[in-house]
Formats: structure tokens, sequence, C-alpha cells
């Protein structure tokens, strides 16, 4: 696939980012030729970071990965990707919970455009468990998340919930 000029967008609302989302990216930017990490606001959630600040901890994740990049969008995925030229959509997998909600996302947004792709990929088998729900759970208990975030991640976290 690479060398065609393949751009992917893998969206989320990366609440924070963790060490399974950036292995994620990781596979996705060794398959396309870019790939665009899409953080929106889910009106189903209430996040603890600001769009901005998770904006700013995925550009920390991000640095030595030269085909990634960030942004934060609105409105909905397909018409962003619409917008971004993105041929890819591109989504994660961790078990078989993630599979039907997945599945139905993608059957939508192929009705809504047809000419964007779905892409499923799964993170190593060490980050099937871990989410961002989990991670915040963890981290409000001052428990020790080292090995599902980055040092500035965990940063982030600790900082945020000092200031709670």
């Amino acid at each position: 696939m690479k060398g065609e000029g393949k751009q992917a967008i893998y969206p989320g609302t990366f609440d924070p980012v963790t060490n399974g989302h950036m292995d994620i990216v990781q596979r996705a930017a060794s398959l396309f030729d870019s790939v665009v990490v899409a953080v929106t606001n889910n009106p189903g959630k209430q996040p603890l970071f600001l769009v901005e600040e998770r904006v700013a901890m995925i550009q920390e994740e991000l640095s030595g990965l030269d085909n990634a990049t960030v942004e934060s969008f609105d409105g909905l995925l397909m018409d962003y990707a619409e917008r971004r030229e993105a041929a890819v959509i591109v989504r994660g997998l961790r078990a078989i919970t993630d599979f039907e909600f997945e599945f139905q996302m993608a059957l939508v947004n192929r009705k809504l455009s047809n000419d964007i792709v779905t892409v499923f990929l799964m993170p190593n088998e060490k980050y099937t468990y871990l989410n961002s729900t989990i991670v915040k759970e963890v981290a409000k208990f001052d428990g020790d998340v080292s090995s599902f975030v980055s040092p500035y991640v965990q940063e982030q976290l600790s900082l945020k919930y000092r200031d709670a």
C-alpha cells in the first residue's frame, strides 16, 4: 500500500492517549504514506482533558514518527475524512467486544462515503485489555500507570488529578 499516496485517519477521543493507541498509530504508519491522528470530542463522554491538551499529548508522542500528525476535528468523521482526502479510516480492535460496535460504525461510514475504507488493526496482545477509562481510573487513585502510558502522559495525568 505504501507509495500509493494513501492517507489514513485514526480517529478517537484519546483521553488520554495510551500505549495501545500508539501501537496502532505505529502499525498504521508502517502501512500508509501518512496517518492523521484525529482527536474529537465525543458528546457521549465527559473527557478529563481538553481537546487541546489531548492534541498536545499526542504531538509529544508522535516525535520521531515522520509520517504521522495530529489534528482535532468536529462533526462527522466521514465529512472530515473527505475534506482531508483520506482513503482509509483506521480503527483498533482489542477484543471481540469491540467488534460489534466497530463493525456497525464501519457500515454506517460506508453508507456515508463509499470511497473511504475502514481498516481494523489489532494492537500488540499486551495492550488488548487497555483503554483510556481504565488508565484514568488507576491514575485517579494514584496507581502506577507506567506500563499503560508514556512518562509524559503519566505526568499529565498526575498534574490533572493533583489539581482536581
